[in-house]
Protein backbone atom coordinates (compact mmCIF):
# COMPACT_ATOMS: atom_id res chain seq x y z
CA UNK A 1 0.00 0.00 0.00
CA UNK A 2 2.83 2.51 0.70
CA UNK A 3 6.62 2.52 -0.33
CA UNK A 4 9.19 4.85 -0.30
CA UNK A 5 12.07 4.05 -2.65
CA UNK A 6 15.19 6.03 -2.30
CA UNK A 7 13.40 8.60 -1.43
CA UNK A 8 15.40 11.77 0.05
CA UNK A 9 14.38 15.79 0.67
CA UNK A 10 16.64 18.56 0.78
CA UNK A 11 16.18 21.80 2.38
CA UNK A 12 18.37 24.84 1.08
CA UNK A 13 20.12 24.60 4.37
CA UNK A 14 20.33 20.45 4.93
CA UNK A 15 19.46 17.44 3.89
CA UNK A 16 16.00 16.28 6.01
CA UNK A 17 15.97 12.87 5.02
CA UNK A 18 18.24 10.52 2.98
CA UNK A 19 17.83 7.81 0.60
CA UNK A 20 14.73 6.15 2.66
CA UNK A 21 13.04 3.15 1.74
CA UNK A 22 10.64 0.99 3.27
CA UNK A 23 7.31 -0.61 2.55
CA UNK A 24 3.99 -1.00 4.26
CA UNK A 25 1.31 -3.15 3.67
CA UNK A 26 -2.69 -2.62 4.82
CA UNK A 27 -3.88 -2.75 7.98
CA UNK A 28 -0.35 -2.73 9.51
CA UNK A 29 0.50 -0.65 12.57
CA UNK A 30 4.10 1.05 12.34
CA UNK A 31 5.56 3.58 14.76
CA UNK A 32 7.96 6.08 13.14
CA UNK A 33 10.10 7.20 15.90
CA UNK A 34 13.20 9.24 16.61
CA UNK A 35 14.64 12.45 18.13
CA UNK A 36 13.04 15.64 17.49
CA UNK A 37 14.54 16.99 14.21
CA UNK A 38 15.46 13.70 13.27
CA UNK A 39 12.95 13.60 10.06
CA UNK A 40 9.84 12.13 11.06
CA UNK A 41 7.03 14.89 10.19
CA UNK A 42 9.22 15.30 6.74
CA UNK A 43 8.49 11.45 6.23
CA UNK A 44 4.45 12.71 7.17
CA UNK A 45 4.10 15.37 5.03
CA UNK A 46 5.84 13.50 2.25
CA UNK A 47 3.43 11.48 2.72
CA UNK A 48 0.24 13.50 2.56
CA UNK A 49 2.02 15.40 -0.46
CA UNK A 50 2.40 18.21 1.80
CA UNK A 51 6.36 18.17 0.65
CA UNK A 52 7.33 16.52 -2.49
CA UNK A 53 10.13 13.97 -2.63
CA UNK A 54 13.76 15.97 -3.80
CA UNK A 55 14.94 12.69 -5.53
CA UNK A 56 13.25 9.02 -4.93
CA UNK A 57 9.69 8.04 -5.53
CA UNK A 58 6.47 7.66 -2.75
CA UNK A 59 3.57 5.10 -3.48
CA UNK A 60 0.66 5.51 -1.47
CA UNK A 61 -2.61 3.14 -2.54
CA UNK A 62 -2.68 3.95 -6.23
CA UNK A 63 -1.56 7.42 -5.90
CA UNK A 64 2.11 8.12 -7.23
CA UNK A 65 2.49 11.07 -4.38
CA UNK A 66 5.49 13.04 -5.94
CA UNK A 67 3.57 13.43 -9.50
CA UNK A 68 0.30 14.55 -8.19
CA UNK A 69 -0.82 17.88 -9.62
CA UNK A 70 -2.11 20.57 -6.77
CA UNK A 71 -5.97 19.63 -7.53
CA UNK A 72 -5.48 16.12 -7.04
CA UNK A 73 -4.02 16.07 -3.71
CA UNK A 74 -7.60 16.44 -2.30
CA UNK A 75 -7.95 12.60 -3.92
CA UNK A 76 -5.65 11.27 -1.69
CA UNK A 77 -6.06 12.87 1.39
CA UNK A 78 -9.77 11.15 1.27
CA UNK A 79 -7.71 8.03 1.97
CA UNK A 80 -5.58 9.06 4.15
CA UNK A 81 -6.69 10.48 7.72
CA UNK A 82 -3.91 12.87 9.54
CA UNK A 83 -4.05 13.32 13.33
CA UNK A 84 -1.47 16.37 14.99
CA UNK A 85 -0.34 17.09 17.86
CA UNK A 86 -1.96 20.51 18.23
CA UNK A 87 -5.50 19.21 17.62
CA UNK A 88 -6.44 21.92 14.79
CA UNK A 89 -9.98 22.13 15.68
CA UNK A 90 -12.01 24.66 15.09
CA UNK A 91 -12.73 26.32 18.22
CA UNK A 92 -16.37 27.98 16.88
CA UNK A 93 -17.73 25.06 15.82
CA UNK A 94 -19.20 22.23 17.51
CA UNK A 95 -17.85 18.52 17.60
CA UNK A 96 -20.58 18.27 15.40
CA UNK A 97 -19.45 20.84 13.21
CA UNK A 98 -15.69 20.23 13.38
CA UNK A 99 -16.87 16.67 12.10
CA UNK A 100 -19.38 17.27 9.75
CA UNK A 101 -17.48 20.67 7.82
CA UNK A 102 -14.90 17.47 6.51
CA UNK A 103 -17.86 15.64 5.19
CA UNK A 104 -19.07 18.78 3.58
CA UNK A 105 -15.81 19.61 2.03
CA UNK A 106 -15.65 16.03 0.39
CA UNK A 107 -19.11 16.69 -1.48
CA UNK A 108 -21.48 13.89 1.03
CA UNK A 109 -25.60 14.63 0.36
CA UNK A 110 -26.17 16.62 3.75
CA UNK A 111 -29.04 14.04 4.25
CA UNK A 112 -26.31 11.71 5.11
CA UNK A 113 -24.27 13.58 7.61
CA UNK A 114 -25.80 13.42 10.51
CA UNK A 115 -25.85 9.53 10.54
CA UNK A 116 -21.74 9.34 9.26
CA UNK A 117 -20.94 12.00 12.24
CA UNK A 118 -22.87 9.89 14.91
CA UNK A 119 -21.20 6.67 13.90
CA UNK A 120 -17.57 8.08 14.13
CA UNK A 121 -18.39 9.81 17.43
CA UNK A 122 -19.80 6.24 18.62
CA UNK A 123 -16.67 4.83 17.43
CA UNK A 124 -14.54 7.56 19.48
CA UNK A 125 -16.52 7.22 22.54
CA UNK A 126 -17.81 10.83 22.73
CA UNK A 127 -21.54 10.16 21.82
CA UNK A 128 -23.71 13.18 23.79
CA UNK A 129 -20.43 15.57 22.99
CA UNK A 130 -21.81 16.78 19.44
CA UNK A 131 -23.25 20.03 20.89
CA UNK A 132 -20.03 20.46 22.89
CA UNK A 133 -17.95 23.93 21.38
CA UNK A 134 -14.00 22.56 21.85
CA UNK A 135 -13.46 24.69 24.78
CA UNK A 136 -15.25 22.83 26.80
CA UNK A 137 -13.60 19.48 26.34
CA UNK A 138 -10.43 18.47 27.73
CA UNK A 139 -7.41 17.73 25.67
CA UNK A 140 -8.09 13.75 25.31
CA UNK A 141 -11.31 14.46 24.48
CA UNK A 142 -9.81 17.14 21.85
CA UNK A 143 -7.82 14.40 20.38
CA UNK A 144 -10.89 12.16 20.09
CA UNK A 145 -12.76 14.62 18.40
CA UNK A 146 -9.79 15.00 15.87
CA UNK A 147 -9.68 11.44 15.35
CA UNK A 148 -13.40 11.42 15.01
CA UNK A 149 -12.69 14.02 11.82
CA UNK A 150 -9.98 11.93 10.46
CA UNK A 151 -12.03 8.75 10.67
CA UNK A 152 -15.19 9.82 8.72
CA UNK A 153 -13.95 9.67 5.51
CA UNK A 154 -13.24 6.03 6.03
CA UNK A 155 -10.13 6.21 5.06
CA UNK A 156 -7.59 3.24 4.43
CA UNK A 157 -4.49 4.79 6.23
CA UNK A 158 -4.60 7.02 9.81
CA UNK A 159 -1.23 8.86 9.98
CA UNK A 160 -1.18 10.24 13.70
CA UNK A 161 1.66 12.53 14.01
CA UNK A 162 2.75 13.00 18.15
CA UNK A 163 -1.07 12.49 18.52
CA UNK A 164 -0.42 12.25 22.24
CA UNK A 165 2.07 15.36 22.58
CA UNK A 166 -0.04 17.12 24.45
CA UNK A 167 -1.52 14.64 26.82
CA UNK A 168 -1.63 13.64 30.09
CA UNK A 169 -0.20 9.91 30.85
CA UNK A 170 -4.06 8.75 31.62
CA UNK A 171 -5.37 10.35 28.22
CA UNK A 172 -2.61 8.88 26.37
CA UNK A 173 -3.44 5.41 26.73
CA UNK A 174 -6.72 5.84 25.72
CA UNK A 175 -6.14 7.55 22.48
CA UNK A 176 -3.22 4.93 22.02
CA UNK A 177 -5.82 1.99 22.41
CA UNK A 178 -7.91 4.47 20.16
CA UNK A 179 -5.82 3.73 17.66
CA UNK A 180 -5.01 0.11 18.15
CA UNK A 181 -9.11 -0.17 18.01
CA UNK A 182 -9.01 1.32 14.66
CA UNK A 183 -6.00 -0.74 13.45
CA UNK A 184 -8.08 -3.81 14.24
CA UNK A 185 -10.90 -2.93 12.10
CA UNK A 186 -9.02 -2.70 9.42
CA UNK A 187 -7.12 0.33 8.81
CA UNK A 188 -3.38 1.24 8.26
CA UNK A 189 -2.01 3.62 11.50
CA UNK A 190 1.57 5.26 11.22
CA UNK A 191 2.40 6.73 14.35
CA UNK A 192 5.17 9.47 14.54
CA UNK A 193 6.14 9.50 18.24
CA UNK A 194 9.54 9.91 20.61
CA UNK A 195 7.49 8.40 23.26
CA UNK A 196 9.38 5.36 24.48
CA UNK A 197 6.86 3.64 26.58
CA UNK A 198 4.18 4.10 23.81
CA UNK A 199 6.31 2.29 21.45
CA UNK A 200 7.71 -0.52 23.66
CA UNK A 201 3.84 -1.55 25.28
CA UNK A 202 2.89 -1.23 21.67
CA UNK A 203 5.50 -4.02 20.84
CA UNK A 204 4.12 -3.25 16.98
CA UNK A 205 6.29 -2.52 13.87
CA UNK A 206 8.97 0.19 14.83
CA UNK A 207 10.83 2.34 12.69
CA UNK A 208 13.90 4.37 13.95
CA UNK A 209 14.86 7.52 11.88
CA UNK A 210 18.71 9.23 13.16
CA UNK A 211 19.41 11.97 11.00
CA UNK A 212 17.26 11.76 8.26
CA UNK A 213 18.29 8.17 8.05
CA UNK A 214 16.31 4.86 8.39
CA UNK A 215 18.38 3.10 11.07
CA UNK A 216 16.43 0.43 12.30
CA UNK A 217 13.01 -1.56 11.08
CA UNK A 218 12.02 -4.29 13.28
CA UNK A 219 8.14 -6.29 13.00
CA UNK A 220 8.06 -6.42 16.67
CA UNK A 221 10.76 -3.93 18.69
CA UNK A 222 11.59 -1.62 21.38
CA UNK A 223 12.77 2.00 21.07
CA UNK A 224 16.12 2.31 21.03
CA UNK A 225 18.74 4.86 19.47
CA UNK A 226 22.19 5.07 19.86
Amino acid sequence: MITFQNVSKNYSCHEALTDINFKIAPQEFVSVVGRSGAGKSTVIKLLIGEERPTKGRIIVGQYDVGKLRPRDLPKLRRHVGTIFQDFRLLPSKTVFENISFALEVAGYPEREIPDIVMEVLDLVDLSGKERNFVNELSGGERQRVAIARAMVNKPDIIIADEPTGNLDPFNTVGIINLLTKINELGTTVILATHNKDIVDQLNRRVMVIENGRLVKDEKRGKYSVT
